[in-house]
């Protein structure tokens, strides 16, 4: 009876058997097909395979018929080629509010898209251990969670954690809830970040994800509606560096010529670019002044300069000083080595012993070697 129950489902499993067994360098003959259905108890003649392959073409299926002697049946396309499956694997991969378990989840699901065989080669590529991964294992349903109130047109609640020093979950404002209207989920800096209306500050927030902990929909419809009908999430992650928020301010920067990429890519082609000289250009952008901004700023180097307006480079200084102020009193590395060996030292490090007071810049070289000290302006004068 089981053999007779198996005939029925005969296209199914053929289906099946060409998902998962065959591709474009992995075709599977007539007399294959035949003993890989005896496998699962399906009695098969060539005429009949090539019945179920004509009705399997008419239902849709993308069925090569290649010739020769290493020929036979394969199917040429799926919902996804192998390309945009290595692209969505490299997405999984480099995504850090995704955890390591899950990861590993979500790659093996997408093999499942395409044949075993191709399965190895995006297996081959998959490297997940040692990444930067978040350890929340509840995003997933969080991200769920939040689109559901987003459509639903509610509010949601939840608790928000930051690290503390022995590396574990330490709830902000004393485990106090937060009730916000959620607009939008947006991906930026390798995290996801909620940016939602809070209705008790009336204004415009964001939140991780990540650091969203036993978050729930609420009875309550959502407010700031009239905030988000323009609103343009592009524009505010440029200017919001590292989602950091701050004042927002029309900046005027100072920048060397060829950093006009580099100011394009940051704050978009809408950036208000002007030739200053034949080396310099000043730019005017939108952007949330913080420490963040500042931070950019100062990676640049002298390559860039605030010059407008006055307020911001004053804050700028004040950033600067306070970072140089955090450093004051610190001794410079070489300032802890000292210039000369006593002549103690040069009794055990001298290679020959120790000569009398004369002694050759080269020996003392080669001493201050063996003591760690490093050649160059360390050894100057010695």
């Amino acid at each position: 009876m089981a053999r007779i129950e198996n005939q029925k489902l005969k296209l199914v499993y053929l289906m099946q058997i060409l998902e998962e067994k065959t591709d474009e360098t992995h075709p599977l003959s007539t007399q294959q097909l035949i003993e890989e259905l005896e496998k699962v108890g399906i009695q098969a003649e060539r005429k009949s395979i090539y019945r179920d392959m004509d009705m399997l073409t008419e239902f849709g299926m993308d069925i090569i018929k290649t010739k020769g002697r290493a020929g036979g049946y394969y199917l040429a396309s799926r919902r996804f080629e192998l390309a945009e499956l290595k692209l969505l694997v490299d997405a999984v991969q480099a995504s850090k509010f995704i955890t390591t378990k899950k990861s590993r989840e979500l790659i093996g699901k997408l093999e499942s898209l395409c044949s075993k065989n191709e399965g190895k080669l995006l297996h081959r590529q998959v490297v997940v251990t040692n990444r930067n991964k978040t350890v929340n294992e509840s995003i997933y349903y969080s991200v769920d969670m939040v689109y559901n109130a987003i459509a639903s047109n509610q509010c949601v609640r939840f608790q928000y954690f930051d690290w503390s020093i022995e590396r574990e979950m330490k709830l902000r404002h004393g485990g106090k809830y937060y009730e916000v209207s959620p607009w939008l989920l947006t991906w930026d800096d390798e995290n996801y970040y909620l940016i939602a209306y809070d209705m008790e500050r009336r204004m415009i927030r964001h939140y991780r994800v990540d650091k969203m902990l036993h978050i729930s929909v609420t009875e309550q419809k959502r407010e700031g509606r009239e905030l988000f009908e323009n609103f343009d999430i592009a524009a505010y992650s440029r200017k919001t560096f590292g989602m950091f928020a701050g004042e927002e301010e029309t900046v005027t920067l100072l920048c060397e010529e060829h950093l006009t990429g580099v100011i394009v890519d940051r704050f978009g082609s809408e950036a208000a670019l002007r030739r200053e000289d034949v080396c310099h250009i000043t730019a005017r952008v939108h952007v949330a002044v913080s420490r963040q901004f500042f931070g950019w700023v100062t990676g640049l180097g002298n390559a860039v300069k605030i010059i407008s307006p006055q307020r911001v480079v004053w804050q700028y200084q004040n950033f600067l000083r306070s970072v140089l102020k955090g450093y004051e009193g610190t001794k410079r590395l070489e300032e802890e080595k000292p210039n000369r060996l006593k002549d103690a030292e040069f009794k055990e490090k001298m290679p020959g012993g120790f000569q009398g007071a004369e002694v050759s810049e080269s020996n003392v070289r080669e001493a201050a070697k063996e003591q760690g000290m490093e050649s160059g302006e360390n050894s100057k004068g010695l």
